[in-house]
C-alpha cells in the first residue's frame, strides 16, 4: 500500500507549482489515482466479486502509474528546456549581474559623478529609468525559471518512492486476480464449440487471419450475448492501456502488414473486454502467444493476441471490463522507469498487443471503433 508519508511529500511538492505547470498537475493526479487504487485493493480482498473489484483496481493502478510516468517525462523535458534557456542566456545574465553589482542604490550618486555635465546627466537619468524596469523583469523571469527548475527536480526525486509502492501494489493486485479467477468456477458454457472441432481448427491454422476466418464459419448455439456493439462504434474503451505503434494495415518493424493494429503497453498490463462478448477461443496459437477471440455481436470477431496469460475459457460470456488476460515481460523497477521516463525512450512499454476486428470476412480498422491512443 502506498505510504502516506510519500504521498504527502509528493503532493506538497506538486502543490508548489502554479496552474501552468502541467507536469506537476499530471503527477498530482497520478498520485491521487494510486492512493485510491491502494484503498481499492484492500477493499477488493474482502469483496464478494473479487474478480471485478481486482480488475478495476489493476486498471486504476495502471492509470496512475501511466500518469506518473507522463508527469516524470514532462518534468524532465521542462527541466532540460529551462537549463537550455539558462545556458543560452548565460552571457546576458552575466552582464546583467555585473551591471547590478556596479550600480549604486542611490540614483543621485550617478548624477553627481557623471563627467559630461548637466545635459548628459539628464540623459543618463532617462536611460536609467528605462533600463530599470527591464532589469526587474529579467530578474523576475530568472526567479521563475529557477523556481520551476527546483520543482521539476523535486517531482522526479520524490517519484521514486511513489513508483516503488505503486509497482508493488499493482503486482499484488495481479497476483490476487489470477488466484481469484482460478478459485471462481466459470459459468456453464452456453455455446462452447466441441473440443475436437476446435483442436482441428487450431491444428490447421497457418495464420491468425486464416484461423479467425475458419472460426467465423463454425455455427454456435444462441448465447444470449447482448447486442448493440455496432452502435457503440468509436466510443468503446481500449482493451489495454497503451499506444498504437503500428496502424491498420501499416507495415510493422519487420515490414509485415496485418489487418489490425499493434499497441505498445507495459509488462504485465491487464487486457479487458471492451464489450460484453462470448469467448470463441482462448489459448495458444502458432507463435503468437496466448490468443483470445471474442464475439461481441453476431457477425463480429475481436481478436487479441500476444498475451502471456488468458483468464476466460471458450464458450464463456464475459461482461464489459472483465479480465481477458495479462501481458508478459519482466516488470521494470522504479529506478528503471525513472531513467526511461527521463530520457524519453519509451522503453517502459516493452510489450505489444495485436488487435484485429472483423465483420464476417472483412477486417475493420480498430481505431475507428476503440478509443486507442495514437503515437
Amino acid at each position: 500500500m502506498i505510504k502516506r508519508l510519500a504521498i504527502s511529500v509528493f503532493l506538497a511538492v506538486a502543490a508548489q507549482a502554479n496552474a501552468e505547470t502541467d507536469s506537476a498537475q499530471v503527477a498530482e493526479s497520478a498520485v491521487t489515482a494510486l492512493q485510491e487504487a491502494a484503498a481499492s485493493l484492500a477493499a477488493a480482498q474482502s469483496s464478494n466479486d473479487r474478480v471485478r473489484a481486482l480488475t478495476e483496481t489493476i486498471r486504476a493502478y495502471e492509470t496512475g502509474l501511466s500518469g506518473l510516468r507522463e508527469g516524470i517525462r514532462q518534468a524532465a523535458l521542462r527541466e532540460r528546456q529551462i537549463e537550455a534557456k539558462l545556458r543560452s542566456e548565460e552571457k546576458e545574465l552575466s552582464s546583467l549581474l555585473g551591471a547590478l553589482s556596479s550600480m549604486q542604490t542611490s540614483p543621485e550618486a550617478h548624477t553627481l559623478l557623471h563627467p559630461a555635465g548637466p545635459l548628459q546627466t539628464a540623459r543618463a537619468g532617462m536611460i536609467l529609468s528605462d533600463v530599470s524596469p527591464i532589469l526587474q523583469r529579467k530578474i523576475a523571469d530568472l526567479q521563475v525559471q529557477l523556481s520551476d527548475l527546483v520543482i521539476m527536480r523535486s517531482l522526479q526525486d520524490n517519484a521514486f518512492t511513489i513508483l516503488s509502492e505503486g509497482l508493488a501494489g499493482v503486482q499484488e493486485a495481479r497476483t490476487e486476480l489470477s488466484q481469484a479467477v482460478q478459485d471462481r468456477r466459470a459459468p456453464p458454457s452456453a455455446s462452447a464449440i466441441e473440443s475436437a472441432t476446435m483442436q482441428a481448427l487450431v491444428n490447421s491454422a497457418d495464420t491468425l487471419q486464416g484461423f479467425a476466418a475458419s472460426l467465423a464459419t463454425v455455427e454456435t448455439s444462441p448465447d444470449g450475448t447482448a447486442g448493440g456493439f455496432a452502435e457503440l462504434k468509436g466510443t468503446l474503451s481500449s482493451p489495454v492501456t497503451g499506444t498504437v505503434i503500428s496502424g491498420f494495415s501499416q507495415p510493422d518493424s519487420s515490414g509485415i502488414r496485418r489487418p489490425g493494429v499493434l499497441v505498445a503497453t507495459t509488462s504485465g498490463a491487464l487486457v479487458t473486454a471492451p464489450h460484453t462478448a462470448t469467448i470463441r477461443y482462448s489459448g495458444p496459437l502458432l507463435d503468437l502467444g496466448q490468443v483470445s477471440v471474442l464475439e461481441p455481436e453476431s457477425g463480429y470477431l475481436l481478436i487479441l493476441s500476444g498475451m502471456a496469460k488468458t483468464f476466460a475459457d471458450a464458450g464463456e460470456i464475459v461482461e464489459i471490463g472483465a479480465p481477458i488476460g495479462l501481458m508478459g515481460g519482466l516488470s521494470p523497477d522504479a529506478e528503471q522507469i525513472l531513467i526511461e521516463s527521463r530520457d524519453g525512450s519509451g522503453q517502459d512499454r516493452s510489450e505489444t498487443l495485436y488487435i484485429e476486428l472483423r465483420q464476417g470476412e472483412t477486417p475493420l480498422d480498430p481505431t475507428d471503433w476503440f478509443r486507442l491512443a495514437l503515437e
